[in-house]
């Protein structure tokens, strides 16, 4: 790929609670958050009018409530977010193949060989604006330029601006020409080049350096003394404009899991088990949905005091089913102290394949067969992978919670794990 290939960023504007005002218009112009409301939860994103009072992803809820007792919390719909992302990614692929997404709300675009079909980069980007808003009803913003690194700097300074008169509209689309990128680049704070956090910005400070200009007059050799070779070498190159990366069309998730940060801390180990019984079954299904298997299964657990412990391991087959994720997960969580409490539990399957496809065991395979075949899914008995898909066809005819695992069911009911449940911290 050359590096003037023409890469469009495109980012949905403030996307969960722009989804949101649709099912909720009357909270328009309001400071709007998306995120757990209780005081262990957090920020996910936020309305431009709760930007303006110095609200953002990320920040504790309680912090937030502080600087805007105003604010008004939504849950969130995870399922719904991601039913929109897919229409969103739809559209990008009308105008080119060339699609990488980064995330729900935002994918790289390579419109390189598009021109006659679809028109210049800007032209392209233009449309793609018009035909989100018109089929959805939503606001995105795109950069345009000759690489990424760029193209996503652009796309941020194409957004509206938070002000306390409302947010003010930015350009939506802005343009970075290859003859114009150190224009762009030098008046720019250096902690916009990807890689400068605050330790490193520390660092670059003690040079005198704060914009990408200054990052600009620093020789290599001295960047990577200080900052190592990768980091050193990083920072030279993107503080010219550098980066030579491809659009990845066919980027897998490299993991599947769930986390909970929970009301309260659970101190008793049958609630541990129930909550990792629980988790295991959301991404056993998860896994099942995505049509992939995985054969390293992580633990990660904090304490009270906020440390954080995370136990791996790798299973000789890739399997999809709770029960041997489970077994595996058990083990993993034996090791870690939980004595003081669990604030939060996560479980997640790493090391994803094809669950089409797989070796079968020996101790699988029936007399006089041969061992490579496919018989039942990531590992287990045929007998086990039709149960599961028995317990799969249950949910997708009666929902979610009509049937979980024995032990998940509690004075509640059924809870089963959906994906993005307590994502941002627990309401209570």
């Amino acid at each position: 790929m050359s590096p003037a290939t023409p890469i469009l960023h495109v980012d949905m504007d403030a996307f969960f609670v722009s989804v949101e005002l649709l099912r909720r218009p009357d909270l328009r112009g309001r400071p709007v958050v998306v995120g757990g409301e209780g005081g262990r939860g957090v920020v996910a994103a936020a309305s431009y009018e709760a930007r303006a009072h110095g609200v953002h992803s990320a920040l504790p809820s309680s912090r937030a409530r502080r600087l805007c007792p105003d604010l008004v919390f939504l849950r969130g719909d995870h399922r719904l977010y991601a039913e929109v992302s897919r229409r969103v990614m739809a559209v990008f692929r009308r105008y080119t193949p060339l699609v990488e997404p980064l995330s729900l709300d935002e994918a790289f675009l390579d419109v390189g060989g598009v021109e006659r079909l679809h028109g210049t980069p800007t032209e392209v980007a233009a449309s793609i604006r018009a035909d989100v808003l018109a089929e959805e009803s939503l606001p995105c913003s795109v950069g345009v330029a000759p690489n990424k690194f760029l193209a996503k700097l652009a796309s941020g300074r194409a957004k509206p601006v938070a002000g306390p008169g409302g947010p003010t509209p930015g350009p939506g689309v802005l343009v970075v020409p290859a003859d114009g990128v150190q224009a762009f680049l030098d008046p720019l704070p250096v902690s916009a080049v990807w890689g400068v956090g605050p330790r490193t910005l520390e660092r670059l400070r003690g040079f005198g350096v704060s914009t990408v200009a200054d990052l600009r007059e620093v020789p290599e050799a001295t960047l990577v003394t200080s900052l190592g070779q990768a980091v050193g070498t990083q920072l030279w190159r993107l503080a010219r404009g550098i980066d030579d990366r491809r659009v990845e069309v066919d980027r897998e998730a490299r993991s599947i899991g769930h986390e909970e940060t929970f009301s309260r801390d659970l101190v008793h180990p049958d609630e541990v088990h129930r909550q990792l019984v629980r988790m295991v079954d959301g991404v056993a299904r998860r896994l099942r949905e995505s049509g992939v298997a995985g054969r390293t299964v992580t633990v990660k657990v904090r304490s009270p005091d906020f440390t954080t412990v995370a136990r791996s391991s790798t299973l000789a087959d890739a399997t999809d089913l709770p029960l041997e994720i489970l077994r595996e997960a058990e083990g993993l969580l034996a090791s870690v102290d939980v004595s003081a409490g669990v604030r939060l539990l996560g479980v997640s399957m790493g090391g994803l394949r094809d669950a089409s496809v797989r070796q079968l065991r020996l101790d699988e395979a029936p007399a006089g067969s041969a061992t490579s075949e496919r018989s039942g899914r990531g590992g287990a008995s045929p007998g086990r992978a039709a149960a599961e898909e028995a317990v799969d066809r249950i949910r997708d005819r009666f929902g979610s919670g009509a049937i979980a695992p024995a032990t998940t069911v509690g004075d509640e009911g059924v809870r089963p794990k959906e994906r993005g449940d307590s994502q941002w911290g627990p309401d209570v």
